[in-house]
């Protein structure tokens, strides 16, 4: 909670500021509202030094400034806002003639005179210049302002006079115009105020000859065509687009020296290189599938490389069967790692950039405990050991890496800003001491390093080009940034984007490892979770996940809940063309065929795919056959295609049967379960009726059908968002899995199929081999129905 207090104080202190420089509330309430224009603005308000107000029109100007200044460019922005302060620059012609200068110029140096010339410093335009050049304009143009009067375009006469004096004050242009119109027009009349009518298109004369259809469709916009197009190149790289603020007014401006950039340009070639950096602590989830589609993906399309990179620094949580499973699904979602690496492989990097680190002032070795160090964050309060000299943080230091410490006893923290408005910049720690034997680095290291600590670092060694993560880490931007540049290292380009939000599930660790060790699910690849092994053991394919988030686009809006039918829709569109379809009866009731011979077995053609007669399949026909128990009433109705008293319906890729009379209805003791039903068949195919049904038959007289278990999975949750309830998992769907023991289905399907294997059960939906089939029988698992038949609030 106190994070969330000091996010809305945070907020009203932002509001106050940008009303003290003349915003309007509701301009100002929306750029709160948005944090990368909020930070923008509040630096370039203290750049200004205008913290304490300022007049609207410097405000709006400085506005301007903050929403768009060249990123090529940031160097230079304090010095634009002092011209405007000193109203130097007054109006916005000659701001946006600044801002074109700069974004010229870039971070190079400029000359003074040739920037003053071009935005038009010192140049005065005194009213009767302005008057005097509207009287010419107007002479100019008399006569057709006579005749359209009060409706001549004023915004034309404006350009006239804009081309004779760029750098005139256009309230005083406007108000000279109003004024030569009023005296020559004299007051408005009613037929002034009235409306032209809009003249109607002429139709173009008919043509007897018909025109060939030309269908066009709509350029999709490049972000569509190219979702990765939005990221710089390499080269790029030495651009600010991160600034730093501190407590005391100093601020950072994030970027690589040439020196470094070329450095890193001659080690990579100039080659994208990003990384996907899971913790092996969990399986993989549907979000990170979008990570791996922006990670994996920018690096395809740009030809350059992704490392997959095991976030391993905490010892206690890394098991390798999480390292395995996450290598085999980056696979399975079709992408191949550039190189896979750990952050133990960097762990002697670190440290020795810890030992500099500390040899620069930047870190000191701390003994606060964990309520202590939450206690001084609150309060935003130094450590008491903060100033401790340089030797003893290095003397401390190394006796925790010999293990003379005890665990808990001290920790290395990096000397940030404990008074900082960013929480992420209160001293973070750097190393903590845990007397555990990691994973991958063996028995080497008691003392590891933090997540904040780490990250940037490998990011920098490994030359990551792009570092991209989701929007909850956009605070810590500025602790990636601040020990990159403490160190002297190389700064890759950061950017944050939306996180993926589905409906109807959970998608944190915590709540998720909650499901599968409390037994709410069956494991981490449960077919109801969004877990990625979950997915595809449901028979969701890895194209349909990537094209599902390809669809979603790279966006930094974070407040959406994608519906989970957005996600079923591709998955169908993916398995009608892919999936063969077949029939297999859920809930059977028996059909008596009266008219068919008792030791007749005929076979039917079934098509494997609507569209093809070639690839087909046979099924028995015989006296005995099972339909769907919801395609029989002992009521009929206009709006009912299915088999009733007295109706006939189609058997698919057979004939038509009737149930001629109630009394060829076999019903049991209660008078409501109907057990048997007698038909008569059509060999003629005479009558047409409009329902058609599934079906499976008797292989041989008295054999019952191949039996096979289908389980239908549904929504795991009743809620489309379960993860914001206090008690979530009383919000778990009681019906999202039902077992049906022996469905009845088709002999074909019981030869030669494998897990995995996926189909389209007639009419009833798209289903895949389980994990779980024996030889003596096969269990399949709904991936999704044939349509969407989810309802909200249902």
């Amino acid at each position: 909670m106190p994070a969330k207090d000091d996010a809305a104080a945070e907020k009203e202190k932002n509001l106050e500021l940008f009303l003290k420089v003349g915003l309007d509330e509701r301009t100002a309430k929306n750029t709160i509202a948005n944090n990368k224009v909020t930070a923008n603005l509040t630096a370039v308000i203290h750049e200004a030094g205008v913290t304490d107000g300022c007049s609207r029109s410097v405000g709006n100007l400085l506005y301007t400034v903050a929403t768009k200044f060249p990123a090529n460019a940031l160097v230079h922005r304090p010095v634009l806002t002092q011209y405007i302060v000193s109203s130097k620059i007054k109006i916005p012609a000659q701001l946006d003639a600044a801002l074109s200068y700069f974004a010229n110029t870039g971070p190079e140096n400029f000359k003074t005179t040739e920037f003053e010339e071009a935005c038009g410093v010192g140049v005065e335009v005194s009213e009767e210049e302005i008057k005097q050049s509207v009287n010419e304009v107007f002479e100019q143009n008399k006569s057709a302002i006579l005749e359209q009067r009060y409706k001549t375009n004023v915004g034309d006469l404006f350009a006239h006079l804009r081309k004779r004096h760029p750098w005139a004050d256009p309230k005083i242009v406007k108000a000279s115009i109003d004024t030569k119109l009023r005296d020559l027009l004299g007051e408005r009349t009613a037929a002034d105020d009235e409306k032209v009518p809009k003249k109607k298109k002429e139709k173009p004369a008919k043509v007897e000859e018909k025109a060939i259809a030309v269908f066009t469709p709509e350029q999709p916009a490049e972000e569509i065509l190219n979702p990765y197009a939005i990221f710089p190149q390499p080269e790029e790289n030495f651009k600010v687009h991160t600034s730093v603020f501190f407590s005391d007014g100093s601020i950072l401006r994030c970027c690589n020296s040439k020196e470094l950039l070329e450095k890193h340009l001659s080690v990579t070639g100039g080659r994208v290189l990003t990384r996907f950096p899971p913790e092996p602590n969990g399986y993989l989830h549907i979000g990170h599938a979008k990570a791996m589609f922006i990670d994996f993906g920018l690096a395809k399309e740009r030809d350059g490389g992704c490392y997959l990179r095991f976030d391993d620094t905490n010892p206690e949580a890394e098991k390798k069967e999480y390292i395995d499973h996450i290598q085999e699904i980056v696979n399975w979602m079709g992408w191949e790692p550039y190189k896979i690496t750990y952050t133990s492989d960097y762990f002697q990097d670190l440290y020795e950039l810890a030992v500099e680190l500390i040899r620069r002032g930047h870190a000191y070795i701390d003994h606060q405990t964990g309520d202590e160090i939450k206690e001084y964050r609150e309060k935003k309060m130094n450590s008491p050991w903060r100033d401790r000299p340089i030797k003893e943080s290095l003397k401390l230091f190394e006796d925790m890496r010999r293990g003379l410490i005890e665990e808990g006893k001290a920790t290395l923290r990096m000397k940030q800003d404990m008074q900082s408005d960013n929480f992420n910049m209160y001293d973070l720690i750097a190393y903590r001491i845990k007397f555990t034997p990691h994973p991958h680095a063996g028995d080497k290291w008691c003392i590891y390093p933090s997540y904040d600590y780490a990250h940037c670092i490998v990011d920098s060694l490994e030359n990551i080009t792009h570092s991209l993560c989701t929007l909850e880490f956009e605070t810590r931007r500025a602790s990636y940034y601040w020990l990159l540049h403490a160190l002297g290292l190389y700064q890759p380009y950061v950017w944050e984007y939306s996180r993926l939000n589905v409906s109807n599930t959970v998608m944190s660790k915590r709540k998720l490892n909650r499901l599968v060790t409390e037994n709410w699910v069956d494991g981490w690849d449960d077919p109801r979770l969004m877990t990625l092994a979950g997915l595809r053991r449901r028979g969701v394919t890895s194209t349909a996940i990537n094209t599902f988030v390809r669809g979603i686009g790279i966006t930094r809006s974070d407040c959406s809940m994608i519906h989970l039918s957005r996600l079923e829709y591709h998955i169908r569109e993916e398995l009608n063309k892919t999936a063969p379809r077949t029939m297999v009866v859920l809930d059977p009731v028996k059909v008596v065929i009266t008219n068919w011979k008792d030791d007749l077995i005929k076979d039917c053609e079934a098509r494997k795919w609507p569209d093809s007669e070639a690839e087909s399949y046979k099924v028995p026909f015989s006296k005995v056959l099972y339909i769907e128990r919801s395609d029989f009433r002992l009521k009929d109705s206009k709006d009912y295609f299915g088999l009733a008293p007295g109706k006939s319906a189609l058997l698919r890729y057979a004939c038509p049967i009737k149930c001629v009379d109630a009394k060829d209805v076999v019903l049991a003791e209660d008078n409501e379960t109907v057990l048997e039903i007698r038909v008569e068949y059509d060999p003629e195919k005479k009558t047409k009726p409009k329902g058609v049904l599934h079906w499976v038959a008797e292989p041989s007289p008295g054999v019952d059908p191949l039996k096979v278990e289908v389980r239908l999975f549904d929504r795991l949750f009743n809620s489309e968002n379960p993860a914001e309830l206090d008690d979530w998992l009383s919000d778990l769907n009681g019906k999202s899995k039902v077992v049906i023991p022996n469905a009845f289905a088709v002999p074909p399907l019981g030869k030669g199929v494998g897990v995995g294997d996926k189909f389209q059960f007639e009419r009833l939906g798209y289903f895949v081999v389980d994990k779980d089939s024996t030889p003596e029988k096969l269990v399949f698992n709904r991936t999704v129905t044939l349509r969407d038949s989810y309802k909200s609030g249902k």
